[in-house]
């Protein structure tokens, strides 16, 4: 359903990425760099997000092997993470589902979505996801990305994140809304959510 026309008139509308932000998307990564080139890719040694011990060519090698059609029809979402935005989108706020994939895993994304019962108004697989944040009206980002977080706070946004070891020092650098699991980002951005229908 559309937020528009709908009785839902003070509802916020709502980014949410899906790797490392709806499911568990590292041991995707590291399993495919380890069996594709060798590299071990400790998930509590990443405290960057730059991945330096593949080079480009090999991550972008791994990237696709992680995002064809199984291993993205495949994935478990995290624990709570389908419920809490079924209830944000149940209270009438619109959710955008945004993903840094190639435009050709959209249909395999949409598949895996209908299979986990997310209810949500849009999909959008893309490089360039905080230009349709910021075309749309986004007013809450969900996303793992420092590099997405940070251009979030610059645009206005509200960066909201699932903790890793790569975004920890820009949560503790910038009034990013962080939390371990689903269940603490909901209680999180509760207030968030009511103060702009409040103040609507």
């Amino acid at each position: 359903m559309s937020i528009i026309g709908s009785p839902f008139l003070h509802a916020m509308r709502i980014a949410i990425d899906i790797d490392s932000t709806l499911h568990h998307y590292w041991d995707d990564l590291s399993g495919a760099a380890c069996r594709r080139f060798g590299v071990e890719l400790p998930y509590g040694e990443q405290f960057t997000w730059g991945i330096t011990r593949l080079r480009d060519e090999q991550l972008a090698v791994c990237v696709a092997e992680t995002h064809c059609d199984a291993v993205i029809e495949a994935s478990e979402p995290y624990p709570g993470a389908v419920e809490t935005v079924n209830r944000w989108h149940a209270a009438g706020h619109f959710i955008h589902v945004t993903s840094h994939r190639d435009t050709k895993a959209h249909p395999a994304t949409e598949r895996w979505l209908g299979r986990i019962g997310l209810d949500y108004d849009e999909l959008y697989c893309s490089y360039d996801k905080i230009s349709r944040c910021v075309e749309i009206g986004i007013d809450v980002l969900v996303d793992d990305s420092p590099v997405n977080l940070a251009a979030a706070i610059e645009r206005g946004i509200t960066p909201a994140t699932i903790l890793h070891p790569w975004n920890r020092d820009l949560c503790e650098e910038e009034a990013v809304i962080a939390a371990s699991d689903w269940s603490e980002l909901a209680r999180r951005l509760a207030p968030v959510l009511e103060s702009h229908r409040r103040a609507a």
